[in-house]
């Protein structure tokens, strides 16, 4: 006996209006319709905001190999694709909804205008329409609205390629929005775009050029590759899996003190320094995820932490592995399955360690010239309770007060013990989370002549108390902290003499 059963299509303006509310940015979603440019093979992609009240839209033109009235209407279809099917390598959808998606998101009226092989198609979703005929079904419309024909126009002429049209931006241009909203709106897309797909952007051989407004997008690259002062970058490694190769590539970026002041602001990334450490999940060199840390960790998940914040991590997955790292509509969430998350735990546990050194100690762990440690006025000693902060006392500056005061010796070391106990640990720790950088050590800003004022004194020391020579305390002097950093100053030492 057959089972009863009834047929139960969704109503079309009720699913069309629950699937604006997916959560997309306009960035995001104008990186989705990018993505559909891309899987078609286009070189160039043009994205155009025109500001015109509430009469704004935004355009995505490019020059892919467009498609034929058949090809169109099923891209335009809800659910045309199944996201289990086996994709082309080169693809980077999955679930085919996410062009009507993220363009629902943003606008009530999306018109999608092609060329292939000198053929047009054209077709819209009108959900004003939609909604002044609620019975009506999902009815898609040919052409484009009564007055936005000059606004395909650029396909004109051209023998392959597609324009999607964005108008009616509801959810973008709402009450009380100006023409300022817009173009912040349009700084923080091209942030965006410049991070997503800055592997496809850079280099000499460039697979993709992006025009924003007319205007290259330049590259965003989260591991500043080729910096001189990057501390550390791990070979790649790479995990086979049954849906294919997963690679991972660890690297710890420069101290603040390494960088300019623009390299430093430019490095941070649209979200900042402690927002974008973490892993960098790609898709076919396309991002889906900026930083996090997947929800690794030992007892509870890691959070984004300020000593961790030069720590990234770029992980590669093949397009086949959506469904097992429970890849999302909208292309922003990333989970590892349980068989990698051991894996990936160590190398993050690894790279978070050399981070919080380099953030710690300013990149600066040994002297300039071979591998004797850097001898550092603060030691760090582990006790039961914890960890406590001492004045080494064989640093010299330290070494040659104590070895010249007699008598007063007992008051000196009482007065580095009070010092040593009230260190403002936890004001420091706060100052750093509120200000979102460290506070200033190590003469920084101070004039040459206090540096070189503060050195003498000790270089004098090093030859009259300790008997060395002058190329002995150079070379003492040029792995004591902080004098390490100012090689040029050490080497004059005592060139008068």
């Amino acid at each position: 006996m057959k089972p009863k059963t009834r047929n139960a299509p969704p109503r079309a303006m009720a699913m069309l209006e629950a699937l604006r509310g997916l959560g997309y940015s306009t960035a995001a979603a104008l990186a989705d319709v990018i993505d559909n440019s891309i899987s078609a093979g286009a070189g160039e992609v043009h994205v155009d905001f025109t500001w015109d009240g509430q009469n704004s839209r935004i355009a995505v033109l490019d020059d892919g190999r467009g498609m034929d009235d058949g090809e169109l209407e099923s891209a335009m279809r809800l659910g045309d694709k199944n996201p289990l099917d086996a994709r082309a390598a080169h693809d980077l959808g999955r679930f085919g909804m996410g062009l009507k998606t993220a363009s629902f998101s943003q606008c009530r009226r999306l018109t999608v205008a092609t060329v292939k092989d000198g053929s047009a198609s054209c077709l819209r979703w009108d959900l004003d329409e939609l909604a002044a005929n609620p019975e009506s079904g999902w009815l898609l419309f040919e052409g484009p609205a009564p007055g936005s024909k000059p606004f395909i126009a650029s396909l004109k002429g051209k023998t392959a390629g597609t324009l999607v049209l964005w108008e009616t931006l509801d959810r973008v241009v709402t009450p009380g929005y100006t023409s300022d909203d817009y173009h912040d709106l349009i700084d923080n897309v091209e942030s965006h775009l410049a991070m997503v797909f800055h592997r496809l952007l850079q280099g000499p051989r460039a697979k993709l050029r992006l025009l924003l407004n007319g205007s290259p997008v330049a590259p965003w690259d989260p591991f500043m590759s080729g910096h001189p002062a990057k501390p550390w970058a791990s070979p790649t490694t790479n995990h086979p899996t049954d849906y294919g190769v997963v690679s991972v590539q660890c690297h710890v970026l420069p101290h603040r003190d390494k960088l300019t002041n623009a390299e430093f602001e430019a490095s941070g990334g649209p979200a900042g320094w402690t927002a974008q450490q973490g892993f960098y999940v790609y898709r076919n060199e396309r991002l889906l995820v900026a930083g996090g840390w997947l929800g690794l960790g030992n007892s509870r998940a890691w959070n984004r932490e300020e000593a961790h914040r030069l720590a990234r991590i770029r992980l590669d997955i093949p397009n086949t592995a959506d469904a097992d790292w429970k890849i999302d509509v909208r292309k922003s969430t990333a989970r590892p399955p349980i068989s990698l998350r051991p894996w990936l735990m160590s190398l993050a546990e690894n790279t978070r360690e050399r981070a919080r050194h380099v953030f710690a100690y300013r990149g600066t762990p040994t002297p300039a010239q071979g591998n004797t440690p850097v001898e550092q006025v603060w030691r760090i000693d582990r006790v039961k309770a914890g960890m406590r902060y001492r004045i080494d006392e064989k640093h010299a500056s330290v070494a040659a007060v104590l070895a010249n005061v007699g008598e007063l010796q007992p008051l000196v070391r009482a007065m580095l013990r009070v010092i040593e106990e009230t260190v403002p640990v936890q004001r420091i720790w706060l100052d750093t989370a509120e200000n979102k950088e460290t506070p200033r050590t190590g003469f920084e800003g101070e004039p040459n002549a206090a540096v070189i004022e503060v050195a003498q004194v000790l270089f004098d020391d090093l030859i009259e108390r300790k008997g060395l020579s002058i190329e002995e305390a150079r070379k003492s002097m040029a792995r004591t902290e902080p004098f390490q950093k100012y090689p040029a100053l050490v080497a004059k030492l005592g060139s008068e003499k």
